[in-house]
């Protein structure tokens, strides 16, 4: 057994490469193999958002605070708040972030598969990003 302590992993800023805007990463577990999870907590500014990316064997996001979107491919951004869980299936291309007006923050539990948790694409346009109401 490992207990890691809180605040004993130091909050990093997420690489503008595959984020638009301000976003924070808080790392929950990195579990050893055989394990594959991974976790973090993903805290958005107004609107900050991530890339386009997939996940080889999916992502669950539990929203902790705030109002954010996630969109897919061809598809009108949906919103989410605080409470809401989202399943994205194995390589479904996918975004998420918060909404212009509000910050937010998830829990992002997915695991690795040969070491790749995601494969990250072209970032969100402003055009895909402002298809959705402000929730």
């Amino acid at each position: 057994m490992e207990i890691i302590k809180s605040g004993s992993q130091p909050t990093k800023k997420a690489s503008s490469d595959w984020f638009t805007g301000t976003v924070w990463h808080d790392p929950i577990i990195e579990a050893p193999k055989p394990a594959r999870v991974r976790a973090l907590n993903v805290t958005f500014e107004p609107g900050a958002r991530t890339a386009w990316h997939t996940h080889p064997l999916g992502q669950t996001l539990y929203v902790v605070r705030g109002i954010g979107l996630v969109g897919l491919r061809n598809e009108t951004p949906q919103v989410i708040r605080s409470g809401d869980t989202v399943w994205i299936p194995p390589g479904e291309e996918h975004w998420h972030g918060a909404t212009a007006d509000n910050g937010m923050a998830h829990i992002a539990i997915q695991e690795a598969l040969n070491g790749q948790v995601a494969e990250w694409l072209e970032k969100v346009s402003d055009d895909d990003y402002c298809l959705t109401n402000d929730g």
